[in-house]
């Protein structure tokens, strides 16, 4: 019976309260917020490619042999010049010393030819030999100097081949990805490396053949990329292929990106967009944001003021991979709650933990 006298105050207090008219206090929750920015690209004037360097090269020995050693990995920043996988050099030097002894014995037979000649023409002018054997003697010397420079051409060729047992980067540049490993044998000309020389990139595109009347050579696009959407660049279409592909059927295009962000790397995503007016209107919207009600939707909308959040019903017109379009029913700058919308209610204090941004396409258009 004592236990119960806590419980029964506690609960006369309770009352108590209720009937003087206090309420207790909304609880302020945390969410996170993305500001409406008009002015995302139509999804129809967005295309997804890959940035690329504008000279991509595949390095290969000049001749063939087994690869004793490969000196850097894909990724690898290279100088023009530096070494980048080396032969077994062993045949190589074997062909060049022979060529060299050819060399030597060919500039003998040269030297004795040349004595020969000299013997000849003093005894032609005692007259005490005849034109003729002159003539064998000068027909031998002619033939030992060609010899002698077939013999010196065939050494340089040989102390090239020597030479080509080693890989060198022909340009400053990163290794984009390795086909071959030591102890591979491989033949002349096959691709050992992929060399992305340094300078100009561009994005490489592969539009639809129901889209690619929307691109000309020369036309002014804006591009971004994936890993830092808020980072836009200027490009220029620079070519269209004159043919689809055969397995993809798309057409392979080509933006030249002479001005791309600091930390831009061969390879990364990139979405490129059509410097056009027809999206100035358009909002684009976190797909969280979105609050579901049958076949209507709504948003929470800040008051920046006062902190408490209201339902706001919009119009959505796709979904799409970087969210959904709002056709109607918001105005720029205004606030909206880009996370936890199923736990909030009219009026509810919040406090804003964080802001998202729109995707790549969702910014603003370039002009």
């Amino acid at each position: 019976m004592n236990r119960a006298l806590p419980l029964a105050a506690a609960a006369a207090l309770f009352l108590a309260a209720c009937g003087n008219g206090q309420q207790a206090p909304d609880s302020v929750r945390p969410v996170l917020t993305v500001t409406v920015t008009p002015g995302a690209v139509p999804t129809r004037d967005v295309y997804s490619g890959e940035l690329r360097a504008r000279v991509e090269t595949d390095l290969a020995f000049r001749v063939g042999g087994k690869i004793a050693a490969r000196l850097v990995d894909a990724g690898a920043r290279v100088r023009k010049g530096q070494p980048l996988a080396r032969l077994d050099p062993e045949d190589a030097k074997l062909g060049a010393n022979a060529a060299r002894a050819l060399l030597a014995s060919a500039e003998s037979e040269h030297a004795l030819a040349k004595a020969e000649l000299e013997r000849a023409a003093d005894l032609l002018a005692r007259k005490f030999i005849s034109q003729s054997a002159f003539d064998v003697r000068q027909a031998a010397h002619s033939a030992a100097a060609a010899r002698v420079e077939q013999a010196r051409s065939q050494t340089a060729i040989s102390s090239n081949q020597e030479a080509y047992t080693t890989l060198a980067a022909d340009a400053d540049g990163v290794v984009v990805s390795v086909a071959a490993e030591p102890g591979q044998v491989v033949a002349a000309g096959q691709p050992v490396l992929r060399l992305a020389r340094d300078g100009e990139m561009e994005v490489v595109l592969n539009v639809a053949e129901g889209q690619v009347a929307r691109l000309r050579p020369g036309q002014d696009v804006v591009a971004f990329l994936w890993a830092d959407p808020a980072s836009r660049f200027p490009g220029r279409v620079r070519e269209i292929a004159g043919g689809a592909d055969a397995v993809t059927r798309t057409f392979t295009a080509r933006v030249s990106t002479p001005r791309v962000p600091p930390g831009a790397r061969v390879g990364m995503s990139a979405t490129v967009a059509l410097k056009a007016g027809a999206g100035d209107g358009l909002v684009v919207l976190p797909l969280t944001a979105l609050v579901r009600e049958g076949e209507s939707a709504s948003v929470w909308v800040v008051d920046p003021k006062t902190s408490r959040v209201q339902p706001r019903p919009v119009q959505v017109g796709q979904f799409r991979e970087d969210g959904a379009t709002i056709v109607s029913g918001l105005a720029a700058g205004e606030i909206v709650v880009s996370a936890g919308v199923h736990k909030l209610r009219a009026g509810q204090p919040v406090r804003v933990a964080g802001a998202t941004r729109p995707g790549a396409p969702a910014a603003p258009a370039a002009r």
